[in-house]
């Protein structure tokens, strides 16, 4: 923004209303991360107010990877579509990318460890919170669906509900959130590069291995697998991959679309991984399992999140030379100094008669001193009492 001294404006000096960044390997990481981006604010604590922004996506290790960042004066709606503006100018170019923010209070339903995967699920726990009172559902009822419920979504928040991932990031960042811009934006740079140098080690070990999958999703394929054996393949479509399972002993039967990668249970196409009903339908079928696991998985994809490396800054003095106005911070955004605040009424003529009377001891009678800087008063108390 503009600098004034009074009403003339000040030529070569800008005050710093907001700044994003971001880093190359971050931009090239989010192109192999899920299609997620999950944003919160944190606040600051140096010598001027302000939020600190934070961009996150996840790898398919459920890595968190930090994609931009922006310091602006506040969480307001102007600050907020600055930052998203840049983000998807810069960093989130591609289309079909599920946003993720607190934008709304933590929705409370009936049943808190599970979330609607189908919508048999959401309108049985609709139906419970509406037997709590028609307050709650109200409520809940002026939020769209595709917000809060996996049913609804679309499969664009792959599996993911909170923004527990930006948390970790506040966390991380929150011994450099009281320094200065420039101090800030340094921290971020060498914390990132620590994060990718180790996460490409992790990646490039794991393959080595001869391990195809991440760790993650390779726990969920063996539990899915093992959970596939007491499922019955009773009827199926071979041409059109279309195939209905039945559970036993229960009973509950689930269709299966191969070729749509859907399942009526719903974890098939909000994680991309196969589940116990592909695994039954694979097996009787005689196919291949791996072909249903999205590309993200993949360990060679997990490392390519983290191939584009960080240079070093180098000296300053060798950089280019820096011609533009100086910046300065926001006045307005300064925090007010620790102790006793400073008066703001207007004064009287009884107020000024007492600023301007002298200081008088109450302990010796003399000016000059008060009765806690009294020399008589330290002199008899530092030693025994004189009879």
């Amino acid at each position: 923004m503009p600098a004034y001294q009074g009403d003339d404006l000040v030529p070569d000096i800008r005050v710093l209303h907001r700044v994003f960044w971001s880093y190359y390997p971050c931009i090239r990481a989010f192109r192999h991360c899920k299609p997620v981006v999950q944003v919160d604010g944190t606040h600051l604590y140096g010598k001027y107010k302000g939020c600190l922004l934070v961009a996150v996506s996840q790898d398919g290790n459920n890595n968190i990877v930090p994609i931009a960042f922006a310091i602006v004066e506040g969480e307001t709606s102007d600050a907020w579509y600055f930052f998203l503006s840049n983000l998807r100018q810069h960093v989130v170019t591609h289309d079909g990318v599920g946003l993720i923010s607190d934008r709304h209070d933590s929705i409370r339903l009936a049943i808190e460890r599970r979330y609607s995967r189908t919508i048999r699920e959401y309108q049985m726990r609709y139906e419970r919170l509406k037997e709590r009172g028609e307050a709650y559902t109200n409520w809940l009822d002026r939020i769209p669906r595709e917000q809060y419920a996996l049913a609804f979504d679309g499969g664009y928040r792959w599996g993911h509900m909170t923004t527990n991932l930006v948390e970790c990031i506040n966390s991380v960042l929150k011994g450099a959130r009281n320094l200065p811009v420039t101090a800030l934006v340094k921290a971020t740079f060498y914390r990132l590069n620590e994060l990718f140098t180790r996460k490409k080690a992790e990646a490039e070990a794991r393959i080595n291995a001869g391990l195809v999958f991440s760790e993650m999703v390779t726990t969920k394929l063996h539990a899915n697998q093992r959970a596939s054996g007491n499922i019955q393949v009773s009827c199926f479509d071979r041409e059109n991959e279309v195939f209905k399972v039945c559970e036993m002993p229960s009973g509950v039967e689930y269709a299966v679309d191969l070729r749509h990668h859907r399942c009526d249970c719903g974890e098939f196409q909000v994680n991309r991984i196969p589940c116990r009903h592909v695994f039954a339908c694979c097996a009787n079928q005689r196919l291949d399992w791996q072909v249903y696991i999205n590309d993200v998985y993949k360990m060679d994809q997990v490392r390519r999140v983290y191939r584009a490396r960080f240079r070093p800054l180098g000296n300053p003095v060798m950089w280019p030379a820096y011609h533009g106005p100086r910046f300065v911070g926001n006045p307005f955004l300064r925090r007010v100094a620790k102790g006793r605040p400073k008066m703001t009424r207007f004064l009287n003529e009884m107020d000024t008669r007492i600023l301007r009377r002298s200081m008088r001891c109450k302990q010796c009678g003399a000016e000059g001193h008060s009765r806690s800087r009294c020399r008589q008063s330290g002199g008899s108390s530092a030693g025994p009492a004189e009879e």
